[in-house]
């Protein structure tokens, strides 16, 4: 019955409310064409398609002020499960801000964040045991070695011993860290920092992962291997929200990207779409139609 008063509604046809099965699919038959029954079909497979999309994140009006600045000014966004999201935009621009509110780190001046069903202002605790999070400047003991800064926070989150071990060892190896694991972390080079941070961030296998520039440091070869691992995460239908100044490693990863400026969300689509809206070549490009500023410069 539902379809068919859909059917009367796509050919402007009132139906009245005691008319039976019978009578409807008569007028329909004799007004309906194959073509109009194909739209319907369509709409009809769109909505449901839609409609099994589950949104994990959702940031209504957010607004982040220090003193008289809106680091954040008005975003409203919704993240889908298994999606990787990116935020692109020079500095400034409010990434780390959103990233940080996101995490609990700072609080919301205004607007709402839920993630996963959970409100950030009241529900942090509930929030902490489904993300993990790699912060843009590297956060690990230096005293330690790789192995053992892995093992404590493995220990803060109550992961069972010989499944922390086969993660860590996984994760050491996808990201070449076997042969260093054993030396203090003071010793390592910037990339090697940033290798370490993101097994910390995603070695309790979080469904979420906010990723704060995580390719920082990195030579290419590093920054490639990192790309290779984040596919890895995508394909286990993990939610990533990804902050970054390369262009190319937005437009590699991203199912969707937000474009950010001064606080501001100022573009929203997959990295094809903007590509096709702005007539660029690249999302920088877009950027620049934009703002007539650059996103790597930010100027």
């Amino acid at each position: 019955m539902h379809e068919l008063n859909q059917l009367a509604k796509l050919k402007k046809i009132n139906i009245p409310k005691n008319w039976s099965t019978t009578l409807i699919v008569e007028l329909l038959a004799l007004n309906v064409s194959k073509a109009e029954l194909q739209t319907l079909r369509e709409r009809t497979s769109k909505t449901r398609t839609e409609s099994t999309a589950v949104t994990t994140i959702r940031i209504t009006n957010l607004v982040k002020q220090f003193g008289n600045i809106n680091a954040v000014d008005g975003v409203t966004l919704e993240i889908r499960e298994g999606e990787l999201f990116s935020l692109l935009g020079p500095n400034g621009a409010g990434k780390t801000t959103i990233l940080n509110i996101l995490t609990g780190i700072l609080k919301p001046t205004k607007g709402t964040v839920i993630i996963g069903g959970y409100n950030v202002s009241s529900n942090l605790e509930e929030i902490k045991t489904k993300i993990g999070v790699c912060p843009q400047q590297a956060a690990v003991f230096n005293f330690l070695s790789a192995r053992e800064n892995i093992e404590f926070f493995g220990n803060l989150h109550a992961i069972p011993r010989k499944e922390l071990k086969e993660r860590m060892e996984h994760l050491l190896e996808i990201l070449d860290l076997v042969e260093v694991s054993t030396r203090k972390a003071k010793g390592y080079s910037g990339g090697m920092l940033r290798k370490l941070n993101l097994i910390i961030a995603l070695i309790s296998d979080p469904e979420i992962a906010f990723l704060d520039e995580p390719t920082v440091g990195m030579d290419p070869r590093a920054r490639r291997a990192t790309w290779d691992f984040i596919e890895t995460l995508k394909k286990r239908h993990k939610t990533i929200i990804l902050t970054t100044h390369y262009i190319e490693e937005a437009e590699a990863l991203s199912d969707r990207v937000g474009i950010l400026d001064y606080g501001k969300l100022i573009e929203l689509g997959t990295p094809q779409e903007l590509l096709e809206r702005y007539g660029a070549n690249n999302l920088e490009e877009v950027f620049l139609n934009i703002t007539g500023r650059r996103i790597v410069e930010g100027i």
